[in-house]
């Protein structure tokens, strides 16, 4: 069960994914939501408020599990990269509204504080993928060292543009299987896709 908040959150995230900040009023969020439009100021204050509440709400949900990866000690560097990238990709995929808001947030946002939250996370990957780094080198288990925001660029560069893509690829290859089975096999493709990507930006042998 979600909470009301939550519920009047995730309504938001797929107007606001479709329609744009601007183009979305909370009279649209409230019949969308099934509440009263008396909810959203009294949850958030404000659309907003409510706008940054939904950044912050799923900008959290990522941080939690590199948290949760880094303190691992039962894998190795290697097995921690291939979480992420498995991680990476399975909330690029199963929460398309919220990626497409923050690349067009990227493009375009005045808000500091949407800013901030989107700063604070990038830092948060580039942290994480420098201590990996750094410890994998160490134990020989990676021979090359690329610069880290390159990496991380690489890995989203390549995860939001082939999110983007994925009605163009189906029709180029003229897929004739449903949506969610194609969408099965193409992220699965892409999962691996980067990850090698990275076996070779970062050197790693798999039978050294």
């Amino acid at each position: 069960m979600i909470s009301k908040e939550e519920n009047i959150l995730f309504a938001a995230e797929k107007l606001f994914a479709e329609n744009g900040f601007q183009g979305t009023s909370t009279r649209e969020i409230s019949k969308a939501a099934n509440v009263n439009i008396s909810m959203i100021s009294y949850y958030f204050g404000s659309k907003e408020k409510l706008y940054e509440k939904l950044v912050e709400y799923r900008m959290q949900e990522g941080q939690f599990f590199s948290k949760d990866i880094l303190e691992r000690t039962d894998i190795n560097e290697w097995e921690k990269i291939q979480k992420i990238v498995d991680q990476f990709v399975g909330r690029v995929r199963h929460h398309k509204c919220f990626y497409r808001i923050m690349q067009r947030e990227q493009l375009h946002t005045e808000n500091p504080q949407i800013v901030e939250f989107l700063k604070q996370t990038k830092l948060g990957f580039l942290t994480m993928y420098s201590k990996i780094l750094e410890s994998g080198i160490e134990k020989g288990i990676f021979t090359k060292n690329p610069p880290i925001y390159l990496l991380h660029s690489t890995v989203s560069g390549t995860l939001f543009y082939a999110s983007n893509a994925t009605g163009m690829y189906k029709e180029f290859l003229q897929n004739n299987e449903t949506e969610e089975a194609f969408e099965e096999t193409y992220f699965n493709e892409l999962t691996q896709h980067v990850k090698h990507i990275l076996k070779d930006l970062l050197g790693y042998e798999e039978n050294k």
